[in-house]
């Protein structure tokens, strides 16, 4: 089985969603009569389930699960998930969140949970004796803690209405575990079997602490996403309790690398080791931003300010996310990025956040945006765009060069 072609059409979706994100930006440029909303929703589903879904479950199979002989099962498993996601695709920018598009999200949770048991079942003791596969266990179960949103959206739109609070606050739900627990859970998880590939081992109550804290730190800052209804002092206290927790767990986790320093180098490309250093970067801001968050009064501001809360999921995704999934793509060979590439790439990213974070400061001062704002945005996008382009085409080629 191919694993390079399941990212082949990953990153096709990465495409689509650079498309469809361009395709909003022109909204306030260009006179366009089309729903946004529809758009967004596509856009927003493609990215987590379309591109770093696909990617983050093909990189588990290959570690765990490729000499399980098991392809077949799993082949079925893929494009089963590939046809929720495309129906998704397709019904969404059409008919947004209508019987059709909630079908085919339906049916995608159904896929997921298939993945988590077959990944439960078929890993070896000896795997599961390693820290790697404790943390990749621990973010598919909170992806599986994370579908409790979706489903709960449906109770909630039929009993109370989508302008209760019940109703954004199941999304946030949603969101957070997704990225804060399943993605970056599994992409550190991912990052500790590199470690254990070249034998850079951690003493156990080292890891165990870091893994405490980290998890419970996961758990805790899910306290963050329901600020915006200024609810008792408490809550504020264990969203910076979980924001302090993470804080440290990245704390250990940093002097252990450092201690490794001359063994990851060794193991890793040098454009691996700056995918990775830049995750690393935007990763310790995040941290930090969680706890600066957690302050009543800052929370309140944050949370009003869409611009600035589309600029931090953007620092996730597009930022820590995907940086990741480029530098263990490189490594495992699944994927080819070029420095060239990737410095398109991060001029793109920081354009666009550096534009977003801007809006919202604005907004937050009550002054007025540049005349230009708009245009420049999309300018910054359509850069994005072509950076993953770039990247879809090298790997398509080195796809077909590799099968001729």
């Amino acid at each position: 089985m191919n694993l390079k072609t399941h990212i082949k059409i990953a990153l096709g979706y990465f495409f689509i969603v650079a498309l469809l994100g361009l395709f909003m930006r022109m909204f306030h440029v260009f006179d366009i009569d089309f729903n946004y909303k529809n758009i967004l929703h596509a856009h927003s589903h493609i990215a987590l389930l379309g591109w770093i879904y696909t990617a983050i479950t093909t990189l588990i199979y290959q570690l765990y699960l490729s000499e399980k002989k098991i392809d077949t099962f799993y082949k079925r498993l893929f494009w089963s998930t590939q046809i929720s996601i495309l129906g998704m695709l397709f019904t969404f920018p059409v008919t947004g969140y209508a019987l059709f598009s909630i079908f085919f999200s339906t049916y995608f949770l159904l896929n997921t949970y298939v993945f988590v048991r077959l990944f439960l079942r078929h890993t070896s003791p000896k795997q599961k004796k390693t820290n790697s596969y404790k943390l990749i266990w621990a973010s598919l179960w909170f992806m599986v803690l994370s579908s409790i949103g979706p489903w709960a959206l449906g109770i909630i739109m039929s009993t109370l209405g989508s302008t209760s609070p019940w109703y954004r606050n199941a999304i946030y739900f949603y969101l957070h575990f997704q990225y804060n627990g399943w993605f970056l859970v599994a992409l550190i998880g991912i990052l500790f079997s590199v470690f254990e590939k070249y034998s850079i081992s951690f003493p156990k109550k080292i890891f165990q602490l870091f893994f405490m804290l980290f998890i419970s730190g996961v758990i805790l800052t899910f306290f963050l996403s329901i600020l915006w209804m200024k609810p008792s002092l408490g809550f504020y206290v264990l969203a910076g309790i979980g924001s302090i927790f993470q804080i440290v767990a990245f704390g250990i986790l940093w002097k252990q690398l450092k201690l490794h320093k001359k063994q990851l180098k060794e193991s890793l490309s040098k454009m691996e080791g700056i995918l990775l250093k830049t995750a690393g970067l935007l990763f310790i801001a995040k941290l930090l931003a969680q706890f600066i968050g957690s302050f009543p009064g800052i929370s309140e501001m944050i949370s009003n300010n869409i611009d600035v809360v589309i600029g931090y999921i953007h620092w996730i995704f597009l930022g820590i996310v995907t940086i990741t999934i480029f530098a263990f793509l490189n490594h495992f060979k699944l994927a080819i990025l070029s420095k060239k590439t990737f410095i398109i790439y991060l001029v793109a990213f920081i354009l666009t956040e550096a534009l977003l974070f801007y809006k919202g400061a604005v907004v937050w001062l009550g002054s007025n945006l540049i005349d230009s704002y708009y245009l420049l945005l999309f300018v910054a996008s359509t850069i994005l765009l072509l950076a993953i382009v770039l990247l879809f085409v090298i790997n398509l080629q080195e796809i077909k060069n590799s099968n001729s």
